[in-house]
C-alpha cells in the first residue's frame, strides 16, 4: 500500500463539494454559512470551497483568537485567506467570555488542560451558532476525515456543524485538495493544531505522522487485518492496533445521543425524515 491509493480526482471532489454546499444552503433556505477560520489548512479549505459554492456576500468568517493560544502569525494567515477568496471576516476575542466562565464553574481546575482546552472549542461553538442563529446561516464545520474518525476533536464543539463538507478527506487529502483550490503551500502544509493550549500540536498528541495515518486508516476502512496493513507499510503491528483501538473507542464521540427503542419510530433510529428547511 503506497500513498498513491489516496489520490484523488480532486477537480471532480471540488465539483462534488461545492454542489452539495450550494444545494444543503438553498434546501435549507439559510442565507449563506459561517464557520471559523483558524489560518490552518481545514478551515481555509472549507472557507475556499464555500467561497466557489456561494456567493461571496453569503459566507462570514470569524476569528476566534484568545489570550492563551493567540499567535499573530495564524491570525494573518487567515486573513489571507479571506482576502484571497473575498470572504467576509469578523475577530472576536473570546478571552473575557472564558474568564467568565472559569470564574464561574465551582469545580473548575485551571490544571486540568483537557477540560479547559474543551470548553474553549464548545465557546468558540457558541459563538459560530449565535450568529448562524441571528443570521439565518447555517454552521459550516471544518473537520477531516483523519481527526473524525481519531476522535480527536471536542464533542459539541470543534465537530459540532450544521454540515461538514470534508469530513469524508483524510487530511493528506485536504492538502492535496488545498494546493488544487489555490491555498498557498505555507498553509497546505502547515502544522495542524487545535490551539487549545500553547504550542499544541496535532502530530504529537496522536502520536503518528498524517502521512501514515491515514494509510492505516484507509486499511481499516477497507477491512484490511492489523497484520495486513502493518505488512504493506513496514511498521510495527503495535502501532496499526493502537490506532484501531483509538479509532473504535471514540465512536461514541461520532454518534447522536443513544436512545432506548420504546416506540413504534425512534428519533434518529427508524425516524428519519428529508431535510425541509433550516
Amino acid at each position: 500500500m503506497t500513498p498513491s491509493v489516496l489520490n484523488l480526482d480532486f477537480f471532480e471532489i471540488e465539483t462534488k463539494i461545492t454542489r452539495f454546499i450550494k444545494e444543503y444552503v438553498a434546501n435549507s433556505q439559510a442565507e449563506g454559512v459561517v464557520l471559523g477560520l483558524s489560518g490552518g489548512i481545514d478551515s481555509a479549505t472549507v472557507a475556499a470551497l464555500c467561497s466557489k459554492a456561494l456567493k461571496s456576500k453569503n459566507v462570514l468568517t470569524l476569528l476566534l483568537p484568545e489570550e492563551e493560544t493567540k499567535k499573530p502569525k495564524d491570525i494573518d494567515d487567515a486573513m489571507a485567506i479571506a482576502k484571497q477568496f473575498n470572504i467576509k471576516t469578523q475577530t472576536i476575542d473570546i478571552t473575557p467570555i472564558l474568564e467568565g466562565f472559569y470564574s464561574t464553574i465551582p469545580a473548575y481546575n485551571q490544571k486540568n488542560q483537557i477540560n479547559k482546552g474543551n470548553i474553549k472549542a464548545r465557546i468558540r461553538m457558541v459563538v459560530l451558532y449565535y450568529y448562524a442563529n441571528k443570521f439565518n446561516k447555517i454552521v459550516c464545520g471544518s473537520s477531516d476525515k483523519s481527526e473524525t474518525l481519531m476522535g480527536y476533536f471536542t464533542k459539541w464543539g470543534d465537530g459540532a456543524a450544521d454540515i461538514s463538507p470534508i469530513m469524508d478527506l483524510y487530511k493528506t487529502q485536504v492538502r492535496r485538495l488545498a494546493i488544487k483550490l489555490g491555498i498557498p503551500e505555507i498553509i497546505a502544509v502547515k502544522p495542524s493544531t487545535p490551539a487549545l493550549w500553547p504550542n499544541q500540536s496535532a502530530e504529537e498528541e496522536l502520536g503518528i505522522k498524517y502521512d501514515t495515518l491515514d494509510l492505516i486508516l484507509y486499511g481499516l476502512e477497507r477491512f484490511m487485518s492489523i497484520n495486513e496493513i502493518a505488512n504493506q507499510l513496514s511498521i510495527e503491528q503495535d502501532i496499526v492496533e493502537t490506532v484501531k483501538n483509538r479509532w473504535l473507542n471514540n465512536e461514541h464521540k461520532r454518534q447522536m445521543p443513544i436512545i432506548p427503542k420504546l416506540s413504534f419510530r425512534t428519533v434518529g433510529n427508524d425516524f428519519r425524515l428529508p431535510i425541509q428547511n433550516y
